[in-house]
């Protein structure tokens, strides 16, 4: 098992926003987490990413142990550990969180340098592999602001991917882009999910989470509500809240 998270609790402001989530992800599978705003899916990925720390609960990645509950307490491992385990995960973000004042070339090859240790040729030489896998080999000089949504969004996907990690988050990756610019975004995601890359994808886009997931998780009020593959969810889901969520969609 790639990933297993197990009673996951967070609290914000004495708010609930995660209650008891429990989750696995084995290696090379596609699960995508949908449901309504504020239900938690964004937090869930920043806990499993480092970013937010969880209040109760165990997360485990790569056979390695990240937090564990101890009398009621989360117990994080230790700083060695953590490093190690942030190098194995991917996160790419809704907003791109590319440098602005670093052309596309030096976003992707900085990264590398800095967290991965690598020389600066061999960096350069993956980026520009990267540039090209994501139909971008001609952009490499440009800067952020001279580039389309849907272009920044390959790059970002491009720098996540430049890491090598094990498994990879997207945290609504086309909810900033127009509808035309979201195509060039899903059809990265798919061509990954042919190369058995190991992905957790928030999104809202129905007919996307149907066509690439292995397995749909759907969450509401900070629980999982109701999980299994695109076809038991979107064609035969049993939980009541589940299928008024999915009629709402189906409306729209």
């Amino acid at each position: 098992m790639l990933l297993l998270a197990e009673n996951i609790k967070k609290k914000f402001d004495k708010e609930n926003v995660l209650e008891d989530i429990s989750m696995e992800v084995k290696e090379g599978e596609v699960v995508v987490i949908i449901g309504p705003s504020g239900s938690g899916k964004s937090t869930l990925l920043r806990c499993l990413t480092q970013l937010e720390q969880v209040d109760a609960g165990r997360v485990e990645i790569d056979g390695k142990l990240m937090v564990d509950t101890v009398d009621n307490k989360a117990v994080y491992a230790d700083s060695k550990t953590l490093h190690e385990i942030l190098l194995d995960v991917g996160l790419v973000f809704q907003n791109f969180n590319l440098f602005p004042h670093y052309s596309v070339l030096k976003n992707i090859v900085d990264a590398q340098v800095q967290v991965m240790k690598r020389k600066r040729d061999e960096a350069k030489g993956i980026a520009m592999e990267l540039l090209k896998k994501m139909n971008l080999s001609d952009r490499a000089d440009a800067y952020p602001n001279e580039l389309s949504g849907g272009q920044q969004q390959r790059i970002a996907i491009a720098r996540a991917l430049a890491l090598n990690p094990k498994i990879l988050f997207f945290d609504e990756p086309t909810s900033a882009l127009d509808p035309e610019l979201t195509g060039e975004i899903l059809k990265v995601i798919r061509n990954l999910a042919q190369e058995n890359m190991t992905m957790v994808i928030v999104t809202h886009e129905m007919a996307f989470a149907r066509e690439v997931a292995d397995r749909v998780i759907f969450m509401d009020n900070g629980l999982i509500v109701e999980q299994g593959s695109p076809e038991e969810l979107f064609g035969n889901s049993v939980n009541q809240r589940t299928k008024e969520f999915l009629q709402r969609y189906s409306e729209n």
